[in-house]
Order: C-alpha cells, then sequence, then structure tokens
C-alpha cells in the first residue's frame, strides 16, 4: 500500500490535470459559441444566393446546365467521384475524428477511382500513413473557419468538376444535432438537383422579392453558383468545427469527472495511510514507554 507522501503527489498530479481540462472545456465552449454566430451572421447572404437561384430556374429553366450535367453516357466503373474530407487538426476530442475518417474508408472503398480531398492535419496524417493518395490538401488549419477557405476549397473542386475531372463530387463532415449528439454525413454536392434548389422565406429575401437579374438569368446563374457551392462548403467547416469542439467539451467533462472520482478515491486512502501511520507511531510510542517502564523495575 502506498504511503500518505506517494498518495499526496497523485493527488496532486491529477488536481493539475484538471486544471487543463476545465481550461480545454471553456476553451472550446468560447470556441463553439463564436463559430455558431459567425455562421448565423452569413446565412442570410447564402439564403438570398439561393432563393435567386430558385426563381432563375423557375423563368429559365435551361440555366446553369454543365452544373447539373450528370453524364449519362458514363457508366458506374467509369465514374470519378471525388471526397472532401473535413477532420480536425488536433485530438482530444473522443471519436470525433475517428468517424469521419472510419466513413471516408468505406465511401472510397466502395467506388473505383476516387479522388481524395483533405481538409485536418489528422486526417491528412492518417491516410499518408495508410498509403492513401491524397489529391489535393487544402493545407492551412480548420480553426476558425471563414468564408475566404470556403470559397479558395470551391474554386478549385469546382474546376475539377467542370474539367470532367471528378463525375461527382460529395463532402463527408460532421454535423451537430444538439449539444449531446453529432452525426457523420456524407453529401453530394455537384452535379446539383434542382428540386433541392427551393426559394428562402425570410423577412430580408422577401424585400428583394422583384429583383432584375442583369444581363440575364442565365449568365448571373453561372456567376453565383460557385457562390451557392462556397456556401454550401462554409457551413460544412463551421458545423464541423462546432462538432469538434462539442466532442471535445465533452471529453474534457467526462475527464475531469473522471479525475474528481479519482480524487475522492485517493482521499479516502489517504486518510486510512495517514490514519495508519498515526496509529503505528501510538503503538510505537507505547511499547517504547512500557519497555522503558519495565528496564526501570
Amino acid at each position: 500500500m502506498p504511503n500518505a507522501r506517494e498518495i499526496q503527489n497523485r493527488m496532486k498530479s491529477i488536481k493539475d490535470t484538471m486544471k487543463i481540462t476545465n481550461a480545454m472545456y471553456m476553451v472550446s465552449s468560447s470556441k463553439l459559441q463564436k463559430a455558431r454566430r459567425e455562421l448565423k451572421n452569413t446565412e442570410p447572404y447564402f439564403d438570398m444566393i439561393q432563393d435567386s437561384l430558385a426563381k432563375i430556374l423557375e423563368t429559365s429553366p435551361g440555366a446553369g446546365n454543365r452544373y447539373f450535367d450528370e453524364r449519362p453516357k458514363k457508366g458506374f466503373n467509369e465514374r470519378v467521384a471525388g471526397y472532401l474530407v473535413i477532420t480536425a487538426d488536433k485530438g482530444l476530442a473522443g471519436a470525433y475524428n475517428h468517424n469521419v475518417i472510419k466513413l471516408a474508408e468505406k465511401m472510397i472503398a466502395a467506388d473505383g477511382p476516387d479522388m481524395l480531398f483533405v481538409v485536418g492535419q489528422l486526417g491528412k496524417h492518417y491516410f499518408e500513413k495508410k498509403n492513401i493518395p491524397i489529391d489535393i490538401n487544402f493545407n492551412y488549419t480548420v480553426q476558425n473557419p471563414n468564408v475566404n477557405r470556403a470559397r479558395h476549397i470551391s474554386v478549385r473542386l469546382v474546376e475539377l468538376f467542370l474539367e470532367e475531372k471528378i463525375d461527382d463530387l460529395y463532402i463527408i463532415y460532421t454535423k451537430m444535432i444538439n449539444s449531446m449528439s453529432v452525426e457523420v454525413q456524407c453529401k453530394k454536392i455537384l452535379p446539383l438537383r434542382a428540386e433541392r434548389i427551393e426559394t428562402v422565406e425570410n423577412e430580408l429575401v422577401d424585400r428583394y422579392g422583384n429583383a432584375t437579374f442583369i444581363p440575364n438569368p442565365e449568365t448571373v446563374f453561372e456567376h453565383i453558383v460557385p457562390d451557392y457551392i462556397t456556401g454550401y462548403i462554409y457551413g460544412a467547416l463551421v458545423e464541423s468545427f462546432c462538432s469538434e469542439h462539442n466532442a471535445r467539451m465533452l471529453a474534457m467533462q467526462n475527464a475531469t469527472g473522471s479525475a474528481s472520482d479519482m480524487i475522492k478515491e485517493l482521499t479516502v486512502s489517504y486518510n486510512r495511510a495517514r490514519q495508519s501511520a498515526i496509529t503505528q507511531e501510538i503503538t510505537e510510542v507505547i511499547g517504547g514507554a512500557r519497555r522503558k517502564k519495565e528496564e526501570r523495575k
């Protein structure tokens, strides 16, 4: 059984770890709330874009045909799918990264000549370790996602689609359902489907309901589709970022709770060890006094 000093040292070490886990919990909570606010602030802009696309399709159904190109002449084995996989840069987030990578591996293995695009250092390191070729590594941090990064990604991927280097584009990311659960999703971005582009009803969009498209609806459609894709990717980046920090908050909360339980158990062990040491000292004192008394007799 360890002595009281050893138990004290271990308790001190656990308390120091609890300070770190509490700090990480607070940091993740702050970043999650900030990302949610930024996404909410940009939603009206992307709602306007979607609403504009829907209204253009109502008046000009043939607009932007190349973005709706299903390429029916290509067989299943001839089609090239591109997968944009969003992971984190850091660990300590429970099964967050594992779930994303697991789904990505499943999707890539199921199809033929696929292309892989990665955002996040953990995903990059994993695929490199498994010798899975990465076609494009968007080499910047996934922390604090912004529209400029999303636009950079969308421009590269839309070019590949229009050049027919990929026939289908999917995005694999983690969606935050609520504060207690997240879900890994695989969504198809390109080619577009007209039935998924619907008009949006909110105060800002209704204010500009009678907009005129200059020089013509088809040209406007061609120019704003990349922004529509940017909005989708930006939303996925923010959802992944929020899911990561939500998972990290839960992991740190569980770690703090486990540390607290360990402190309680060690406190009991410390009290027992201390009481045992006191009892032993008292026994030794009594024994010594008794021996002295016997020697005097």
